[in-house]
Formats: C-alpha cells, structure tokens, sequence
C-alpha cells in the first residue's frame, strides 16, 4: 500500500495537490483527522476491495492533540511496511496574504478566534511545524500556477519510486528571496556578473555567450567544483538515511545568469552518476526537468523571462 500524507499552509494548493492525486487513482480523503491514519489503512486494506494507493490531507483544522499525535502514528505505519511519502506546501507569507485577499476567503485559523489574517498565517506554519519537519517533500508554490503544481504532483509524488532519492538543482535569484523549498543553498554572487555586459544582459546563464563568458573566470570553475565536491561527498549520507528529495538552490542577484548556469552544469554533471536529477529555473519559469539534457553549450534556448 503507497500513502501519501499531503499537509501545509492554507492557501498554499493542499486540495489542488490532493485533486491531483484523486485524477492519478488515489483514494483521496480531504481534512483527515491525524489519529484516525492507522484505522484508515486497516479498514482500506482489508476491505473487499482493498485500496493500494491512498492520499490524505491533513492541516491545521485537526484539534492540536491530533497534530502531537502525528509524527508517533507515522512511525507506527511505517514499522508495518506501509510506504508513507509527506508532502508539505507552504508559500511566502506574502503572497499567502494576496491570495486571500483576492478571494475573499477567510483562514481557518480566523473563524473562532480574534487573530488578524496574518497572525493566524504564522500561527499556522508553527502548528504545522512537526509535519514540516518530517515531510518527505516541500513544495514552495509562491510561483507555481495551478497547472505546473498538478505537475509537480504528477511527476515528483506519484512517479516517485521508493528508496531512490530525487536530487533537484534549482537556479533563484536573491532579490525574491530564497526558495522556501531548499535544502541546500550555495550563494554565486560572488562571481563575475554578466548582466554589467550590455551585449549579455537579456540572454540567461543557458545561452553561448554567457556560457563562454563564466568560463574565461577560473573562480567560476572553482565554485562550481567546490559545490559537486560536497554534495557528491555527503549525497551517500543523506540515501543512508532514506531521505526521498533533496533540493540544491543555487542563488544570484536576479536569478539569470551565473545561478542558472551553476545549476545546468552541476545537474548535468550529477545525472551522469545520480539516476534522478532535476532541474529548475525559478525565475526563468523553468520547472523541474529530467535530466538528462542536451549541452547547454550546443542547445541554446531563448529566454524566457525573468
């Protein structure tokens, strides 16, 4: 049997992740009560017609015993052997604030009690924090429209196979903050910057003639050596540790040039060794591509924005 536990934010896409699951033929439960996971699985499992792929929702409307209670009820499925992944969705408490702005919708949180729509934002996330701590996955869906996270759903939750871990370079920009989703952030705003070459300015760090001007710097090389080092020294560690998802952010001041080519050459150095490597330009709106890719060198895509 596969369980897949979806939690998060309000507002952050929890019933679009389990609607997506629902059309993939999960059995999809919205709102679960947390001690109420172990009697699920029985009844599912042994009913006459016995459900092996379920999804369930689990948020801040549990009573907080219920949320206490989580991490010790999913230790005990998976000491049964049921394959358990925990998605988190979270999202910049600012646009959290857009998005109930725009619908008119109150927050869960806001209904019984006298917090402002912002404190019970933050009031959330530490309520949650327990199930953050544990997820499997994180998903920042700040950025993500309706349809790239159905397939992020589709591609990283119901393709994934138990006991491999997905290794996902993302490239981001500084000055719209750090992915919320990252592991692993490594700072190039170090290095020579393209963008001060007007001739350069408009093309990403995908392009000849950004590739060709990062190569002529040797520190460029040196960072980029230094940041495969690490992760190929301590990856081994974190597959030890049944980890599913590991995400490398690599960060720059707009997210374009030097960011974006970091993350193309380690994602295609890694896939050479690693079976599932990802790829993601946050602010080229790039998301999540299987590696392995064409040379970035040979393969010029045109820019997509920033």
């Amino acid at each position: 049997m596969q369980l897949v536990i979806i939690s998060g934010r309000s507002g952050s896409g929890k019933s679009i992740a389990l609607q997506a699951l629902e059309d993939l033929g999960y059995y999809a439960i919205d709102n679960l009560p947390a001690m109420l996971l172990g009697s699920l699985v029985d009844e599912l499992g042994s009913s006459e017609s016995p459900r092996s792929s379920i999804a369930v929702s689990i948020d801040a409307r549990n009573l907080p015993q219920a949320l206490q209670s989580f991490p010790a009820q999913l230790q005990a499925l998976q000491a049964r052997g049921i394959a358990c992944q925990v998605i988190y969705l979270t999202a910049d408490a600012r646009i959290l604030l857009e998005r109930y702005s725009a619908t008119r919708r109150r927050h869960p949180l806001t209904r019984d009690s006298q917090m402002t729509l912002a404190e019970a934002i933050d009031s959330e996330e530490l309520a949650l924090s327990e199930i953050r701590d544990l997820a499997d996955l994180v998903i920042d869906t700040s950025r993500l429209s309706v349809h790239e996270l159905r397939r992020r759903i589709a591609d990283q939750v119901a393709l994934h196979q138990p006991d491999q871990l997905t290794l996902t370079f993302e490239s981001f920009g500084f000055k719209r903050g750090v992915p919320l989703d990252a592991d692993l952030v490594f700072d190039a705003r170090c290095l020579p910057n393209p963008y001060w070459d007007p001739q350069l300015r408009a093309s990403t760090g995908r392009d000849a003639p950004v590739i060709e001007f990062l190569e002529t710097y040797p520190l460029v090389e040196a960072m980029r050596a230094d940041i495969q080092a690490w992760v190929e020294r301590w990856l081994p560690a974190y597959l030890a540790s049944h980890r599913s998802y590991l995400t490398v952010a690599i960060g720059c001041t707009g997210g374009q040039h030097r960011s974006v080519y970091l993350a193309e050459r380690l994602a295609a150095s890694l896939a050479a060794s690693h079976p599932l490597v990802r790829l993601r330009h946050r602010e080229l709106g790039i998301h999540d591509t299987l590696l392995p890719l064409p040379d970035p060198a040979t393969d010029v895509t045109p820019h997509q924005g920033s």
